[in-house]
């Protein structure tokens, strides 16, 4: 395990070397591996590639983003009411998902999504399809709702399976708990990649409604 001076080091590097992200209003805590981003970045896409450029260094074990969305002063930042029409065009513009399903409400800049969706990962996709320029915040309240029904058994074992054939998953060290269509992770696994991997497994199987991610990174 590198010291805790040496992953903040390499986390502050990341953070500076990503090109998504001006980074120079961002402070990093270390603490046993855990990561606290503090301060602001200048969009709401740089807020969401801060995060997942910090996990992707060594020693890293947790992340915990508190940073803030300021946009640049020479910026004109839409108003509510034209950020809800572009959201609302970019969702009908992509053919993955019924935007007649969705409801979007703008406050404050602050975007909450509801209404349904038949898959999990389009849940997810149309809180990245919100992200527009102006956006502070996303509150995804899309519930998913399977076009079929799928046991929960089923959705396990699927899971499980899935999990065997990834290369980048040791699968014996992944428990798998699934509960009305809501799975828990659980166990540990030994990089970023791990953890996303298991993660995008679930998220992408049939039946899902919610994914719990508690796995846990041991280096």
């Amino acid at each position: 395990m590198p010291t805790q001076e040496k992953v903040k080091k390499d986390v502050v590097d990341n953070l500076f070397w990503d090109t998504r992200i001006d980074a120079s209003d961002v402070e990093v805590e270390v603490d046993d591996g855990e990561i606290t981003l503090r301060g602001s970045v200048p969009t709401y896409t740089a807020r969401s590639a801060a995060y997942s450029c910090v996990w992707s260094v060594q020693g890293v074990t947790k992340v915990n983003n508190q940073l803030t969305v300021k946009y640049p002063v020479a910026l004109t930042i839409p108003d509510d009411a034209q950020i809800k029409s572009n959201i609302e065009s970019v969702l009908l513009w992509d053919s993955d998902i019924d935007s007649t399903k969705i409801d979007i409400t703008v406050v404050n800049n602050v975007v909450t999504l509801e209404g349904t969706v038949d898959a999990y990962w389009k849940r997810l996709g149309a809180e990245n399809l919100a992200d527009v320029v102006g956006v502070n915040k996303i509150v995804n309240k899309i519930a998913v709702v399977p076009s079929e029904d799928v046991s929960d058994e089923d959705i396990a074992t699927s899971i499980v399976d899935a999990l065997s054939r990834n290369f980048n998953v040791n699968a014996e060290k992944v428990e798998v708990k699934v509960n009305d269509g809501k799975v828990t992770l659980r166990g540990e696994v030994s990089s970023w990649i791990e953890y996303r991997s298991a993660e995008d497994t679930a998220f992408f199987t049939a039946g899902v409604k919610e994914v719990n991610n508690l796995l846990e990174i041991k280096y």
